[in-house]
């Protein structure tokens, strides 16, 4: 089981290794520059080199960049959608520089121009990149809560942005919470077999590549988009005791809980063992 945190680039990307080896994480998610920002700052050599070291010199591995919050790949405005792309391509020469092999998106709102029209744009950001760059990280598509406009929270519309795209280097994230306010139960032993058969059947296990390992606030098929720390939220401890006993464990798996005073991020490192049935030390 490989399970770890989106750490901190505070003060540079290098330092995100040590954070996570403090938080004691097999595996690891990071945004390479400020994600509330179009503006960014060049990677530095000496940070790029560091952060090298310092990962080979670990048991860390695989390592995720994520898109930062702003760019929309689904929009039907054209200088939004623009900078959403030129966004993307930026996110991939940054994770080539830093040899990070995968890249979590969100895919954003059509805006009420229709989910068709929505996975047109995303398809063509998409091959747009593939066609650009003779290398890509596996671009990783993150399954939504299903909010209104939203395009991605089925495996069926995963499965048909996949299929129009040019490139095998794409894949699936699916997030806990995100699929759980979507409506797929995975709280229950029979709905989390469910919704993993339906993973299979749709998009295929081989190309769910991670896990955002996250409790919901927001109760089944609320639609609601708010992390809980594990065992606390509406998925619970027996959700999560069934989620980590599952196939699921299989993939390497990110929390993304909250920074507040009910929970340390070891904590929840720790009560995420203590579910699975292992200790710390495995």
């Amino acid at each position: 089981m490989r399970v770890g945190f989106h750490v901190s680039i505070k003060d540079g990307v290098d330092h995100a290794v040590e954070r996570a080896q403090g938080l004691g994480c097999a595996t690891f998610q990071i945004f390479t520059r400020s994600p509330r920002m179009w503006k960014y700052r060049e990677l530095r050599e000496a940070e790029v080199q560091d952060f090298k070291d310092k990962l080979n010199a670990s048991n860390i591995k695989p390592v995720f960049s994520h898109m930062p919050y702003l760019p929309n790949l689904s929009t039907p405005n054209p200088e939004m959608y623009l900078k959403s792309v030129n966004s993307l391509k930026v996110e991939v020469e940054r994770s080539n520089i830093l040899d990070v092999p995968y890249l979590v998106t969100h895919l954003g709102s059509h805006l009420g121009s229709g989910q068709e029209a929505g996975m047109k744009q995303i398809v063509s950001a998409l091959n747009t990149v593939y066609e650009t760059y003779s290398k890509t990280p596996v671009i990783l598509l993150e399954n939504t809560s299903g909010k209104r406009n939203e395009i991605g929270s089925s495996f069926q519309e995963l499965k048909s942005i996949i299929d129009a795209v040019s490139s095998d280097k794409i894949g699936v994230c699916f997030d806990t919470c995100h699929g759980y306010t979507k409506g797929y139960d995975i709280k229950t032993s029979q709905g989390l077999e469910a919704t993993i058969q339906e993973m299979e059947e749709t998009i295929g296990f081989d190309k769910v590549h991670l896990i955002h390992l996250n409790d919901s606030k927001g109760e089944l098929g609320s639609k609601i988009d708010r992390h809980d720390h594990i065992g606390m939220g509406q998925i619970g401890e027996n959700g999560f005791r069934n989620i980590l006993t599952s196939r699921l464990v299989e993939k390497p798996m990110i929390m993304e809980t909250p920074l507040d005073e009910r929970r340390t991020s070891l904590d929840n490192m720790r009560k995420v063992h203590e579910l699975a049935g292992l200790d710390m030390c495995e």
